[in-house]
């Protein structure tokens, strides 16, 4: 019987020592790693072995992470490849840039490893489903997909449907902020007509539920712009 590979991720970053701290939690949590330095050695490597992720530098050395995302893109046998671009760019247009050049999520240095981790996490079991893991884990907050369960610490949590399904988004994409019109259309789908509002009460109950004395509340309410599981909430 033959053992199914882990997943290889490469990871194309010229900062010797981000690629390091990388590797290590990468392998840490289980996957594959290849490192590239340059954007020529990323096709190259790419070409190689066929990666189920790219971690993506946007800065690099011969050829851009742009344009290594864009030639991805273009060629059939890696189209769909997950790629997550790493950037010190954080302005609104170069996100949006690096994801219309086809990037699956965008996440601005510095980073906490814990996101990026739920970052790779969640585009896998996007993506790549044969991946996914039925626990997802953020801090000590952990939702068990299979068991429909949710604990934090050692307590379990008891939660609605609906709350239920607003953790789960939330724990796909921690750190970024959704508001409530996106929550809305995630949670309930854009053929229902919820009042925005009913996203406060919803998130009043699961912020209820999920507080633990003594701990953090984890979900951050952003003014003006939504709501986020926050990024600096780890153990």
């Amino acid at each position: 019987m033959s053992v199914a590979k882990k997943p290889l991720v490469l990871v194309v970053e010229d900062e010797m020592p981000l690629t390091t701290l990388l590797r290590y939690n990468l392998e840490k949590e289980g996957y594959r790693v290849s490192e590239a330095r340059d954007g020529e050695e990323a096709m190259i490597l790419a070409d190689e072995e066929t990666p189920d992720l790219v971690l993506l530098d946007w800065m690099l050395p011969k050829i851009s992470g742009i344009e290594v995302c864009r030639r991805l893109r273009g060629r059939a046998e890696s189209r769909n490849m997950p790629v997550i671009m790493l950037t010190a760019r954080g302005e609104e247009g170069d996100r949006i840039r690096g994801l219309d050049t086809g990037a699956d999520d965008y996440i601005t240095k510095p980073f906490s490893m814990t996101e990026l981790l739920a970052r790779v996490r969640a585009v896998l079991r996007r993506i790549r489903p044969a991946f996914a893991e039925d626990v997802a884990t953020f801090g000590d907050i952990s939702v068990d997909r299979s068991a429909h369960r949710v604990r934090r610490g050692a307590k379990d949590i008891h939660l609605g449907p609906t709350e239920y399904r607003l953790l789960d988004h939330f724990m796909q994409h921690p750190g970024r902020v959704f508001s409530r019109e996106q929550l809305l259309d995630a949670v309930w789908g854009s053929d229902v007509y919820v009042e925005a509002r009913t996203v406060d009460v919803h998130i009043g109950r699961l912020r209820k539920a999920l507080n633990v004395p003594g701990q953090n509340d984890p979900i951050r309410t952003v003014r003006s712009a939504g709501y986020a599981l926050d990024e600096s909430f780890k153990n």
